[in-house]
């Protein structure tokens, strides 16, 4: 009861102080035909893996963000922890501690165990000093429904307030949630220029979303030179961004055709585990039309496509075995069985928290 009381104050504090930005409109009509949905999580650890990896929007991961300690006071060292200094800390307005304990009691580390409860009322007291990292921390919680009852329209908000800050993971979150109407009326151009805002800030997500909005010529006019732009520069680390300019360099579309580059950034997102770029290399160089003719790898990227449920990659296997000797077979089975996927970090944060395939969100807006 005591934990709803805050949730409901809290949000009555932000909903005021809402009411006076000068955006009001745009912030207030994320309610409108909105269906609220309601029910706790209380299960499995806050961005694991196992439980994100594949869902829609989560907005759990947030250790990329991790707020470390904040420093001690000379007088304090020798009686307190680091960690009971951070609760007196917070306890007087501490921004920096607040946001350390929250993040502490969501993952259970620091010395803290997992706590959802009181997670939830730190980020809420960063939220409510008007922090941005706060306003967007606590908005995944609403979002997810860990330590609050699921509501997507009060995420939103304080997504949108946070974004209004100029907090560009809050951008990309609301954007996602905008384009996909999940819990709130869809609004992709919106979405986009959310997107967009971040892009100009650097954030490869957005700059890969943007990129793509301009490749299909969906919410965006179509410009192959500005696709090629942003899709390269998400590309660095993200193994979408790295299949997608793959294709491109196939194409020609914004980029001189280039067979060499394709296979370089197909290679690139399989050690990634991409399953549509194990598929795409296994073809070329099963082909062996525009590039070099590599049947035992193309076998391998088949069996690997195929153990991963991707269409045809079994049957396609089974046709290389016919023209393959039987020890090639055996090396290139062995060599898959030996296969680790090591995605980057950006590529992990993306997966657990917006899913697998995310440039659909383009391709289903309407």
């Amino acid at each position: 009861m005591m934990q709803k009381m805050f949730g409901a104050l809290l949000f009555l504090c932000l909903s005021l102080q809402v009411a006076h930005a000068a955006d009001e409109s745009a912030v207030v009509s994320l309610f409108e035909g909105t269906s609220e949905a309601v029910g706790t999580q209380k299960k499995g650890k806050a961005g694991d893996a196992s439980s994100q990896d594949g869902g829609i929007l989560s907005f759990l991961n947030f250790k990329p963000f991790k707020k470390e300690a904040p420093k001690l006071n000379i007088a304090d060292k020798e009686r307190l922890s680091a960690f009971e200094q951070s609760v007196k800390l917070a306890e007087k307005g501490d921004v920096n501690a607040q946001l350390f304990l929250g993040y502490s009691y969501l993952y259970g580390e620091n010395g803290a165990a997992v706590d959802y409860d009181k997670a939830f009322e730190y980020y809420a007291m960063a939220a409510l000093q008007n922090d941005s990292v706060g306003l967007n921390n606590l908005g995944s919680l609403y979002y997810s429904g860990i330590g609050v009852e699921r509501n997507q329209a009060k995420a939103a908000i304080l997504f949108q307030k946070a974004a209004d800050l100029g907090n560009n993971e809050a951008r990309v979150n609301l954007a996602f949630i905008l384009i996909s109407g999940n819990g709130v009326e869809a609004q992709p151009a919106k979405a986009m220029d959310l997107f967009a805002q971040a892009a100009a800030d650097d954030n490869l997500t957005a700059k890969f979303m943007l990129g793509y909005a301009y490749y299909t010529g969906k919410l965006r006019p179509q410009d192959y030179k500005k696709a090629a732009e942003m899709i390269r520069a998400a590309a660095a680390d993200f193994d979408e961004a790295q299949y997608v300019l793959a294709v491109m360099y196939m194409s020609g579309l914004g980029l001189p055709q280039n067979y060499g580059n394709a296979v370089k950034y197909l290679r690139q997102a399989v050690a990634q585990g991409n399953v549509e770029a194990m598929t795409a290399l296994g073809d070329i160089l099963a082909r062996g039309e525009k590039y070099n003719q590599d049947l035992f790898t193309a076998h391998v990227m088949f069996n690997l496509a195929a153990v991963r449920g991707a269409p045809g990659a079994a049957e396609k296997r089974r046709v290389l075995e016919e023209r393959m000797k039987i020890e090639e077979v055996l090396q290139a089975q062995a060599m898959a069985e030996q296969f680790r996927e090591k995605p980057s970090a950006l590529t992990a944060y993306i997966r657990q928290t917006f899913g697998r395939g995310v440039r659909t969100y383009v391709d289903k807006a309407e």
